[in-house]
């Protein structure tokens, strides 16, 4: 199966008020040609799932940057004022999700978990609303799935299959969202062809990722 589309047809999936996954930490491992892709088709309401929302040049800070998002769950906004600016003035909803937790949630979305127990963000505002359950005495917080319609993945190096590598930080939240979307676009920079990269080597393999693209 040819999965080769080009990042004109790989944004036209993604329609107003979609919830989308984009990987990376602020900025790096982002499918950047994607992310631009996507300012410039001016696609409207999305939630975004990510660790971070990045600069206001760089990664999904472009996105938020640009008022093409209305909700975001991630661990951390301050890199970005204009995060800051839209969830003070009520035009940005943000979940905040501690990090490990976060990644958490998506790899319970990606295994069909119907949610985490943990003890981080007890007591603070991370618990709001959230249920809480005792276990042998001790209190955890029900943390549930994210998942999202389609999954915007950036890789360092992939085959024609979609097997994919990722070098260094740049995996970042990657291989787990790619598990967690209904629809997954990797954007690799290093093509080879299947059976070149050593197996132990993949981190996604390719049965998750459905279409792809190349810078």
């Amino acid at each position: 199966m040819d999965k080769f589309i080009t990042i004109k047809e790989a944004v036209s999936k993604i329609k107003d008020g979609m919830t989308i996954m984009i990987g990376g930490f602020l900025g790096n491992g982002s499918p950047e040609n994607l992310i631009d892709a996507l300012v410039e088709s001016n696609v409207k309401n999305l939630t975004l799932i990510c660790n971070d929302t990045s600069f206001p040049d760089k990664g999904v800070g472009k996105l938020i940057a640009n008022k093409q998002i209305t909700k975001v769950y991630t661990s951390h906004i301050g890199t970005n004022p204009h995060s800051n600016e839209q969830l003070n003035s009520g035009e940005l909803i943000v979940e905040f999700c501690p990090q490990g937790s976060l990644a958490e949630r998506i790899r319970a979305a990606g295994a069909g978990l119907g949610g985490v127990l943990t003890p981080t963000g007890l007591g603070t505002m991370v618990a709001e609303g959230k249920q809480i359950i005792n276990i042998d005495g001790k209190d955890f917080l029900l943390e549930k799935p994210l998942k999202a319609d389609i999954a915007l993945i950036g890789a360092s190096l992939g085959d024609k299959s979609g097997n994919l590598v990722y070098k260094g930080t740049s995996q970042n939240m990657n291989p787990l969202m790619a598990t967690a979307a209904d629809t997954v676009i990797a954007e690799i920079k290093e093509i080879v062809e299947v059976g070149e990269i050593p197996a132990e080597n993949i981190k996604t393999q390719s049965i998750f990722v459905d279409y792809i693209v190349c810078e």
